[in-house]
């Protein structure tokens, strides 16, 4: 009888290939090898199965699932069914783990066992790859449900290592909560155990215009507010839905010219001074009368920059 792995890697994949090779090499290359990589295509119409049929060939570690397409959240119940490690590990197929994420939150599950859930501080790119900014996220368990509690993402959904055995315990997913059901997940969780986040960055997220929470804004924030008031009965509290609905950019020119000045902002206080550069540009095209667009510019190409400083919230 095999002996059954650490950790269940858990990653739905729809027509992301663009982005999956790069996000499967970051989990076959981890310092800590002793994974299960489960993956569902969930039916994917471009080249995404033949890119995780190659890299399945070369490891035995992938258990690869293809199917007609149910939606991600019915993937990842799925998985949860098939894993069987002690810890579960999301990871989505456009974003890049770093090397030693598992490394460290293993060992930090290891040594605290009243955590049922722990995350990390990651990276902000774009769709290129370009580094933004470094998002800086709560670590104590009392800020984390706090700021869920109030309909913030305070745990990011790629970057999480559950205990297998408390996520069963809830049920997994639940699936009327898409696409929020992440949020709804912490704010259970919490109910049977206590959440953290890493400190030092563990993934690389990538914000681009064909993701989940790009095209779901509004509908994901509608869910958020369910998730906690649902979280409020449950936990016989009066809480207060703070969560902005300006998390993501919109199709409108004044949407599109807010996160375009936004991430430039983020680049330049990260020391990117050739992405921030890019991004002023951009915003100049999107609005050439709007002054804030030129200021950016002009600061990206002159300016000495700051010291850097991690970003502590993407609304």
């Amino acid at each position: 009888m095999s002996k059954s792995p650490t950790i269940s890697v858990i990653m739905p994949v729809y027509n992301a290939d663009r982005y999956v090779a790069q996000a499967v090499e970051s989990i076959l290359t981890q310092t800590f090898a002793d994974f299960e990589f489960l993956i569902v295509d969930d039916g994917s119409t471009d080249r995404s199965l033949k890119i995780l049929r190659h890299y399945a060939a070369q490891d035995d570690r992938i258990h690869l699932t293809s199917r007609p397409n149910t939606g991600y959240v019915i993937a990842l119940n799925e998985m949860l069914r098939l894993a069987k490690g002690e810890f579960i590990a999301r990871m989505d197929a456009d974003d890049v783990a770093l090397p030693d994420r598992f490394q460290r939150q293993v060992a930090f599950l290891r040594q605290h066992p009243e955590v049922v859930c722990v995350g990390g501080s990651h990276d902000i790119i774009d769709a290129q790859g370009r580094l933004l900014t470094t998002l800086k996220l709560p670590e104590s368990n009392e800020e984390i449900q706090r700021l869920a509690l109030a309909g913030h993402g305070s745990i990011c959904h790629p970057c999480a290592m559950i205990r297998r055995s408390t996520i069963i315990a809830i049920g997994g997913y639940n699936e009327a909560m898409m696409p929020a059901e992440d949020l709804d997940l912490w704010l259970r969780l919490g109910e049977l155990g206590q959440l953290a986040n890493l400190p030092e960055p563990v993934l690389r997220y990538r914000l681009h215009m064909k993701s989940v929470s790009e095209q779901n804004t509004m509908h994901q924030r509608q869910r958020a507010r369910e998730a906690c008031e649902q979280a409020w009965q449950r936990r016989g509290i009066v809480g207060n839905f703070e969560a902005s609905d300006r998390w993501r950019p919109g199709t409108d020119r004044a949407s599109r010219l807010f996160f375009t000045l936004r991430y430039g902002w983020w680049a330049f206080n990260s020391r990117q001074r050739s992405t921030a550069i890019l991004y002023g540009l951009r915003a100049i095209t999107i609005n050439p009368f709007n002054l804030e667009g030129w200021k950016l510019l002009i600061c990206a190409i002159v300016k000495p920059f700051p010291k850097r400083e991690p970003t502590n919230s993407l609304e």
